[in-house]
């Protein structure tokens, strides 16, 4: 349900992809940034990077359902908002 939710307001594989890979990117720049500009460490700034860094493998996982929904389309079973729905014979 929420990934169809999802996909009726425009979110598409690709895009929740790109955030993963954006994701990726701005941990190493959250990282960056927390060891030159603040003053906490080193230890801050990888509890910055690891913090943000956890957030691409929700985004591909989001990304993969949203591509099976794509594939699979709205009509599938599995896809059904009823739990005991079964496949057309």
């Amino acid at each position: 349900m929420i990934i169809r939710k999802l996909h009726e307001a425009g979110l598409r594989s690709e895009h929740a992809y790109l955030a993963g890979v954006a994701s990726i990117g701005l941990s190493f720049l959250s990282w960056m940034a927390s060891v030159k500009v603040e003053q906490a460490g080193v230890d801050r700034a990888d509890r910055w990077g690891i913090f943000v860094g956890e957030w691409a493998p929700t985004f591909f996982c989001l990304g993969l359902a949203l591509a099976q929904y794509e594939h699979a389309g709205a009509d599938n079973p599995l896809w059904s908002d009823d739990p005991r729905a079964t496949a057309p014979a």
